[in-house]
C-alpha cells in the first residue's frame, strides 16, 4: 500500500506541468517556445554548425517540456548566434608540437520570456572538446561538434527552463 501511494504522488508531481523530472519547472502559462535559426558568425564558418546547433536545441526542448512549438511568437524564444569556432594547441611538448589540441564553439543567446520578462536574459556559453593533434581535425570533427552542441544545448536549456 505504501509503495502505491509513493507511486500516486510521484505520478501526480509528474504530469501538473509545473514540475518534471527532467528538472524543467515551466511555469504553467508557458504554453510555447520559438527557436530561431541560429546564425554563425564565427571566423571560420562549419556550414552544418548552425542547422545542428538548432536542431538540438528544438529537440532537447521538445523532448524535455510538454510545450508545443512554433515558428514565431512563442511564449519563450531563443534567438543565437555563433560567435567562435576555434582549434587551439593545449597541451605543448618539449618539441613545440601539441599533443592535444582543443575544438572551442562560443554561442551568444538571447532568451525571451514574453510571460516573464524579468527571466529574460542574455549570455554566452562556451563548450570545448580536446582530441590528439596527431589526428586530423576532419576525422574527427563531426563527432566533436555533437560532443559540443550535446553541452551547449544543456547549458542553455538548464538557464532557460531548470530554476535550481
Amino acid at each position: 500500500m505504501r509503495y502505491f501511494c509513493l507511486l500516486a504522488i510521484w505520478l501526480s508531481f509528474s504530469s501538473c506541468g509545473i514540475y518534471s523530472f527532467t528538472g524543467a519547472s515551466i511555469d504553467p502559462n508557458v504554453k510555447t517556445f520559438t527557436i530561431h535559426t541560429i546564425s554563425n558568425q564565427a571566423p571560420i564558418v562549419i556550414p552544418s554548425l548552425s542547422n545542428t546547433l538548432t536542431e538540438s536545441l528544438r529537440q532537447e526542448l521538445n523532448t524535455n517540456t510538454n510545450l508545443n512549438q512554433l515558428e514565431s511568437g512563442g511564449d519563450l524564444e531563443f534567438a543565437a548566434t555563433i560567435t567562435n569556432y576555434q582549434v587551439t594547441p593545449v597541451a605543448p611538448q618539449a618539441n613545440e608540437i601539441s599533443a592535444v589540441n582543443r575544438l572551442s564553439i562560443t554561442l551568444n543567446v538571447e532568451f525571451i520570456n514574453h510571460q516573464n520578462e524579468k527571466q529574460s536574459w542574455t549570455s554566452s556559453f562556451t563548450r570545448y572538446a580536446d582530441y590528439s593533434s596527431g589526428i586530423d581535425l576532419s576525422t574527427v570533427q563531426e563527432q566533436l561538434i555533437k560532443e559540443i552542441s550535446n553541452q551547449l544545448v544543456e547549458d542553455i536549456f538548464n538557464k532557460a527552463v531548470v530554476n535550481w
